[in-house]
C-alpha cells in the first residue's frame, strides 16, 4: 500500500518551518556555509588536544593524490619505519606506485579467474553485477598488501616515482575496466559457443598480456634489480669522533661524508624487501570489530571473491572493540605503528584534523537525533570502512586511552600538517580493523585465530576496501 503526499500537507510542513526563526537562521547559515561551517563545536578542539603521552617517530607525510591508494599509502608508511632504523634515516618513502602497478596486474588475473569460474551464472546475477561493477577498485585490504608484497618485493619511490596516473587514478581505471568488460564478454560467449578450457585459458593469457602493456604505459615497467644507496643520520659515537660536543672543536670542513653510508648494487625487489624490512609482517594479522548478530566475536571470517593474487584469501578475527584497543596499544608501546580501517567519512574534522563525535553538532542543527548504534550502521549500509590510516600515538591516562595519534596520508595541508587526532569515543564507533603482530594477542584470541572463517558474501559489510 503507498499513499501520496498531498499538496495540503507540504504546504502545512513549509508552513511551519517558516514560521520557526531559529530554523530560518540555520537554514541561512548553511546555504551560505554549508553543514561543517555552520556547525562545528567548540568543544571538540577543546576536548581533545593535540598532545599525546606516546608518541613514534614517524617519517614526513605523505600524500596519495587523486587516488584510491591509501592502503598502500598506510601499509608503506608502517614499513619504511624498518628502513628507517636499519639505515638511520630522518625519514624515507618506499614506491606506492610500484605496488600499486602489481596490484592492478594481479586484480587483472583476479578479475578473469573470477569470470572463469562464473561462467554458468546466468548475466543479470547478483554475483555477475557485483564482479563486473568495479574490477579495478583502487581500494586493498591489508592481507592484499601482504600478498603483493611477499610475492613482488618492495623498491625505494626513488626507483619507481609516481607517474600522473598513479595519482590520478580514475581516468586510467576507465580503460582497465572497459578492457575488463569486454573480456568478461568475450569469454562468456565464447564458453556458451563451445570452446574448451584450454583454449579459454589460452585466451585469458593474451588478455593479461594486453593490460600488462596498458599498465607499463601508466606507470613504467616496475624494475627487476637496482642500486639502493643511501646516507643515514650521523650518530652520537661519529659525534664525539668529529669533535663536536663538549665545546671541542668541530671537524674540519672539508670532512662532508659523515653518517652510515648504505650501498647495495643489483638488489632485486624481493631481497630488498627480505634485507630492509624483514617478514616479521608476515605475522601481523586483522582483528575486526563488527558487533553484528551475525558475526560472533572471536569467530574467523574471510570474504568470497575478496582479494588480488590468486589463492590468497584476507582473514579476519572479529573481536570487542576493548581488545582492538589493547593489541594497537600494546603494539604502539613496543615501539611499532598501527595500520587501520575506518570511516573517515564520520564526524571528521578535516580543517582541525579532528576525528571527534562533538566535532560537529548536527542534532542542534537539525533538532533530530541520529540514534542508530554501530551494529545498526553496518546492517543498514549507513556506514563501513573505507579509508586506512597508521596509529603513530596514543594519549594514556591511568592506563586507559582517550585520544589517538593518525598519520595520514591527505598530504601535509590537511589537519596538523597532515596528522589528525582521534578521541577514543570516536574509535569506539568508527575503527572497523587494526594489524597487529600476533604476539599481542592473547591465548583466547590466538586459538580462536585458528578457526575454520566463516565465508561471507562479497557484498558484506566486511567485504569493504579502504
Amino acid at each position: 500500500m503507498s499513499r501520496d503526499i498531498s499538496l495540503e500537507k507540504s504546504g502545512a510542513y513549509r508552513k511551519s518551518f517558516l514560521a520557526n526563526k531559529e530554523y530560518i537562521l540555520r537554514m541561512n547559515g548553511v546555504t551560505k556555509s554549508g553543514i561543517d561551517g555552520t556547525a562545528p563545536a567548540y568543544t571538540g578542539p577543546v576536548n581533545t588536544p593535540e598532545a599525546f603521552s606516546y608518541e613514534l617517530k614517524a617519517g614526513e607525510i605523505t600524500a596519495q593524490a587523486q587516488s584510491g591508494r591509501c592502503w598502500l599509502f598506510a601499509a608503506t608508511n608502517v614499513m619504511r619505519l624498518e628502513v628507517m632504523k636499519k639505515c638511520n634515516l630522518e625519514n624515507f618513502e618506499l614506491s606506492q606506485a610500484y605496488l600499486f602497478f602489481w596490484s592492478k596486474f594481479e586484480r587483472a588475473n583476479f578479475f578473469l579467474d573470477a569470470i572463469l569460474n562464473t561462467l554458468d551464472a546466468e548475466r543479470d546475477s547478483r554475483l555477475l553485477a557485483w564482479l563486473l561493477q568495479a574490477p579495478f577498485s583502487d581500494g586493498g585490504q591489508w592481507d592484499m598488501v601482504m600478498a603483493l608484497v611477499e610475492k613482488y618485493g618492495l623498491v625505494p619511490k626513488t626507483v619507481m616515482p609516481e607517474s600522473f596516473h598513479s595519482g590520478a587514478s580514475r581516468p586510467f581505471n576507465k580503460y582497465l575496466t572497459v578492457k575488463a568488460r569486454e573480456f568478461a564478454k568475450e569469454l562468456r560467449e565464447a564458453f556458451k559457443a563451445g570452446e574448451s578450457r584450454e583454449s579459454l585459458e589460452a585466451r585469458k593469457d593474451k588478455m593479461l598480456e594486453t593490460f600488462f602493456r596498458m599498465l607499463c604505459i601508466a606507470f613504467g615497467p616496475p624494475p627487476e634489480r637496482f642500486d639502493f644507496e643511501c646516507r643515514g643520520r650521523e650518530d652520537e659515537g661519529e659525534k664525539k669522533e668529529n669533535g663536536e660536543d663538549n665545546g671541542e672543536n668541530p671537524a674540519p670542513k672539508s670532512i662532508i661524508n659523515r653518517g652510515r653510508f648504505t650501498r647495495d648494487l643489483g638488489i632485486t625487489p624481493q631481497e630488498f624487501y627480505r634485507k630492509y624490512v624483514g617478514d616479521k609482517f608476515g605475522d601481523y594479522v586483522s582483528l575486526i570489530n563488527s558487533p553484528t548478530d551475525d558475526k560472533p566475536f572471536f569467530d574467523t571470517f574471510t570474504v568470497t571473491y575478496l582479494g588480488n593474487v590468486a589463492g590468497k584469501w584476507v582473514h579476519y578475527l572479529n573481536l570487542p572493540i576493548e581488545n582492538l584497543k589493547r593489541a594497537a596499544l600494546a603494539q604502539l608501546d613496543s615501539g611499532e605503528a598501527v595500520w587501520f580501517g575506518c570511516d573517515v567519512g564520520q564526524m571528521h574534522n578535516t580543517e582541525h584534523g579532528l576525528m571527534s563525535l562533538d566535532s560537529i553538532d548536527v542534532e542542534t542543527l537539525f533538532d533530530t537525533t541520529f540514534p542508530l548504534d554501530k551494529a545498526a550502521r553496518l546492517d543498514y549500509g549507513e556506514s563501513r570502512m573505507n579509508h586506512a590510516m597508521v596509529f603513530t600515538g596514543v594519549n594514556v591516562v591511568d592506563g586507559v586511552p582517550n585520544r589517538w595519534r593518525v598519520e595520514n596520508s591527505w598530504g601535509d595541508a590537511r589537519g596538523e600538517k597532515g596528522r589528525f587526532r582521534m578521541s577514543d569515543k570516536w574509535f569506539d564507533e568508527f575503527v572497523y580493523q587494526v594489524v597487529v603482530n600476533k604476539k599481542f594477542l592473547s591465548p583466547e584470541e590466538l586459538a580462536a585465530l585458528e578457526k575454520k572463517p566463516t565465508v561471507l558474501k562479497p557484498w558484506d559489510p566486511m567485504g569493504s576496501l579502504a
